[in-house]
């Protein structure tokens, strides 16, 4: 098991690096990583390779018995690169450049970009091929973070063009595709596409998908030849990876297009950052964190584990004493095998100066430093648990494709996919049953239950693999304003909503309405037993093989249904068609538990247990993620505290 820091002694005082090896040895440290953002030490000027630091600091790394994970630095260019080459940064939507001095300014289809960085990782990996300490290497560092995603240059704009030649026949079919003869948008040849730049109004919803599809073709392909890089020149003891950042949904690329090339994946787990008055949701974190896992369906590695506040202009909320430590034990219960803290000593300069640390710009050996030293401590006697795959009886089921639907007509300002998929996802983790946050392409045919959540953009081919899986006897649960859309984001002609599905979940909706600030209707279960209310949205459901299981409760729309359950085959197929509260999701959610002989465990509010397998061995990791005392049965939880029980 690696246990360590993201160290940069590049930072600070070189004489420093034997004091800070010595803590990190003291702290248990058998890892650091270093090198991504240190370009410009490795090629001063153009053509200067220069690698003796690094050497300076792998060997004093090694004389403490450590390992080395080393960044490629292509994140970041020097000074240098961007006074030759201009024509590499990104381009914003307003026509405006960005100019040096952040990160990550590069466009991922500027050719000379692409010489130039492969260029350097070309050279560091050689230099470094058979050394023994270096184990990993990281390309890059949070591709897509901070909107880099995003470029409307014009090297963007023949790659767009480029893109669409590839995939239409002839411009006639995108054409008709696209729908351009509304508003006379038709184009005679591909050189007259443009790239989607400010205009009146907004522009063609499937142009805008498919120029979402070619943006993530753009840093994917970007990616890709990093890695393809990494693996050829590598030294057959090393590995490739990269590191992934939050947000996942809020991106403009598909992780799956190179996270599934990776020997593992990596991620930054910050469960709180700069302009968060508090951390996300324990069930928000929960679901990151799946998503990770799903991505190669793998255990994974955690590069940047935060410890201190963070902040770039704005700090955010100080985790409390054993806080981060708590939240380090949570990943390991979610499939992480190998921790690196981020970082070691918080920078005095430069623009992360509040992107604090173990160390603080003082240097002193404080309560975070010694919280660190305990966990690692304490971790590392379960190297065989969290070597273990993770078991979940439940599967919630994405499409990037659907995703950027929503993200090119949200339809209500309100909406937000990744609350749309916590509205699935967290009456289940509530009962304390592992989830897998998967891409659609995957096998899911071995789940008891599949969430699927707001697919308005469906698939055929999903669909029929959906009611393959509920004829065996699963379980489907659908949320609104699914079928809505075909897969070049147009409305489906001549069927009613939810189109292909329709069968499936045994309902036709005949209306919807979009449900703004403010606005919440009325609902009441069948039997009027129970009530709620429905925000953001709402389908007005006709069941035709469904049985009402929630109507609205209003007087223009009291006959149409708001949640539905179908038997089809031997399964079952659920419809929640409104954003309905939690408080009935979780009503639902535990029905369909009981009724699939899903194994659940209950808690406190804010108590988390996961229950990993070894072998003929079983464990609780029961987890407080709460300010103050809590229990579980008879075990006793300090706040943010984490209990390991074999059962």
């Amino acid at each position: 098991m690696y246990l360590g820091v993201d160290y940069y002694p590049e930072h600070w005082d070189i004489d420093l690096i034997d004091e800070d090896l010595s803590r990190m040895k003291d702290m248990g440290v058998n890892m650091v990583r270093i090198g991504e953002f240190a370009w410009h030490l490795m090629e001063k000027e153009e053509g200067g390779f220069d690698f003796s630091f690094f050497d300076h600091v792998i060997e004093r790394v090694k004389a403490y018995d450590m390992k080395v994970m080393f960044g490629t630095p292509t994140a970041t260019f020097p000074a240098w690169l961007a006074a030759k080459h201009p024509d590499i940064f990104i381009e914003d939507i307003n026509g405006v450049k960005k100019s040096f001095g952040g990160r990550r300014q590069y466009c991922y289809n500027s050719e000379t970009y692409q010489t130039y960085s492969l260029r350097i990782a070309e050279k560091l990996i050689n230099h470094y091929r058979d050394e023994e300490a270096i184990v990993s290497w990281q390309i890059d560092n949070e591709f897509g973070h901070e909107d880099s995603d995003m470029c409307y240059c014009s090297s963007c704009q023949r790659g767009f063009q480029a893109f669409l030649q590839k995939k239409y026949e002839s411009i006639d079919e995108l054409n008709e595709r696209w729908g351009t003869i509304f508003w006379g948008q038709t184009y005679n040849g591909f050189s007259e596409i443009p790239v989607p730049k400010q205009t009146i109004t907004v522009h063609n919803p499937a142009m805008m998908l498919d120029w979402s599809r070619f943006r993530s073709a753009s840093l994917s392909g970007f990616a890709l030849k990093h890695v393809e890089l990494s693996r050829r020149l590598k030294g057959a003891h090393q590995t490739v990876t990269t590191n992934l950042p939050g947000g996942f949904f809020g991106k403009w690329f598909d992780h799956n297009e190179f996270s599934r090339d990776l020997d593992f994946v990596s991620y930054d787990n910050y469960p709180v950052w700069g302009g968060l008055k508090e951390p996300i949701s324990p069930a928000h974190l929960s679901m990151t964190l799946d998503f990770v896992r799903g991505l190669k369906k793998q255990n994974f590695w955690i590069v940047e584990e935060l410890m201190g506040a963070q902040g770039h202009d704005v700090i955010g909320y100080l985790p409390r004493p054993n806080q981060a430590k708590v939240w380090a034990w949570h990943a390991f219960a979610h499939g992480c095998s190998n921790m690196l803290f981020f970082r070691w000593r918080g920078m005095n300069r430069g623009a992360e100066q509040y992107c604090l640390g173990i160390l603080d710009a003082n240097n002193r050996t404080t309560r975070k430093f010694n919280e660190v030293k305990q966990f690692f401590s304490e971790v590392k006697e379960y190297q065989t648990l969290f070597d273990s795959p993770v078991k979940a009886d439940v599967a919630l089921l994405y499409d990037f494709d659907n995703v950027w639907s929503w993200r090119i007509q949200q339809q209500n300002p309100s909406i937000d996919f990744t609350e749309e998929v916590l509205r699935l996802y967290e009456p289940f983790h509530k009962q304390n049953t592992m989830i897998d946050v998967l891409k659609y392409d995957q096998d899911f045919s071995q789940y008891k239950v599949v969430l699927v959540p707001v697919p308005q953009l469906m698939d055929d081919r999903l669909t029929a693999r959906l009611e393959e899986f509920t004829k065996n006897g699963g379980t489907v649960i659908v949320s609104y304003r699914a079928g809505v859309k075909d897969k070049d984001n147009n409305l489906v002609f001549g069927k009613m909503i939810p189109g292909g599905l329709s069968p499936l979940l045994g309902i036709e909706v005949e209306e919807s309405e979009s449900l703004h600030e403010g606005q919440a209707v009325p609902v009441v279960s069948s039997d009027s037993g129970r009530t709620t209310i429905a925000e953001y949205w709402r389908d007005l459901v006709n069941p035709i093989t469904a049985e009402t299981l929630y109507r609205y409760d209003d007087p223009f729309y009291n006959e149409y249904a708001c949640v539905t359950g179908n038997t089809f085959g031997s399964g079952k197929a659920y419809y929640i068609g409104a954003g309905i509260e939690k408080e009935i999701m979780n009503v639902i959610a535990r029905k369909i538990t009981d009724d699939s002989n899903i194994e659940t465990v209950e808690t406190n509010q804010g108590v988390e247990v996961v229950t990993r397998t070894v072998g003929t061995k079983t464990y609780q990791m029961i987890i407080n993620h709460n300010g103050y005392e809590e229990t579980f049965g008879e075990v006793v939880l300090q706040p943010y505290d984490c209990v390991i029980n074999e059962l």
